[in-house]
């Protein structure tokens, strides 16, 4: 992006580069919130990965068919790196599932966690700001091509909570695909509702169960009920404690790193 911001963008552009290279390399700072909450462990890491970075994978293939030629060309080697980034979420996860030391009431609330912030990613579900960018042909909207192809006709007032909702079906299905490696009779694992926990959007700052059915408590039972499906202070504390163990399955060599000589002890 700060490429594209100076070579196409003159003085202009290279003032706005130098602040978002400034932004990415400061802790706490940055425009989005969901980049500003800390990580400081591989569980997060892997949740993060796989949630939150494929909230990238969705911008960026929304911008693949941008009218802005710069910008559309450089979508195809960031979505192949973010795929990367997917794999070691989806990766990690499963593994974390077939070490058995993680419990899976805990994995489930850091799910929890990571879900909603990526759902708050995708901005308010009435936006000018995507409206107009679709209109000027900046941002098209996620398998553009797709549904001009099927003739599917654009609501440019939900283009965000459309994107959002392709999202959303995508991470349900990856999570599905996960809980075929829980041991038989453990509860499965699921994927919050939109409107859980959001800090952005039509239900921001209001109370919803995992579920998305409304929750009519007062605010300190809902308090209450967010220790149950969110993180709390113990569980950072028993992670420090379950990281000791073998909390994650070996990946196994692939037969290009087997052929290389890799890894292979002496």
């Amino acid at each position: 992006m700060a490429y594209l911001l100076m070579t196409y963008f003159g003085q202009q552009g290279r003032r706005e580069a130098q602040k978002l290279l400034e932004r990415n390399a400061q802790d706490g700072d940055r425009l989005l919130g969901a980049f500003n909450r800390p990580m400081p462990h591989w569980l997060d890491f892997f949740c993060y990965t796989m949630f939150v970075d494929r909230d990238g994978k969705f911008q960026l293939g929304m911008l693949s068919t941008s009218a802005f030629k710069p910008l559309a060309a450089s979508m195809g080697p960031m979505l192949k790196e973010e795929s990367f980034h997917l794999g070691t979420g989806s990766n990690g996860l499963r593994r974390i599932i077939k070490a058995g030391v993680i419990p899976l009431d805990m994995l489930q609330r850091y799910i929890n966690k990571w879900v909603s912030t990526a759902h708050d990613l995708f901005g308010v579900d009435a936006s000018s700001s995507a409206h107009w960018a679709y209109v000027w042909g900046i941002k098209g909207r996620w398998d553009e091509r797709k549904k001009l192809d099927a003739g599917i006709e654009v609501d440019k007032e939900i283009l965000n909570e459309e994107s959002r909702g392709h999202y959303h079906d995508e991470i349900v299905g990856e999570v599905k695909k996960l809980c075929g490696y829980l041991p038989e009779g453990s509860p499965q694992l699921y994927v919050p509702h939109e409107n859980f926990n959001r800090d952005i959007g039509a239900t921001k700052g209001e109370k919803y169960y995992v579920d998305g059915t409304k929750f009519e408590g007062t605010d300190e039972d809902y308090a209450e009920y967010l220790t149950t499906v969110l993180p709390i202070p113990q569980d950072e504390i028993d992670l420090k404690e379950l990281f000791k163990q073998e909390w994650i399955a070996n990946k196994p060599m692939s037969t290009r790193q087997i052929e290389s000589g890799i890894g292979a002890s002496a």
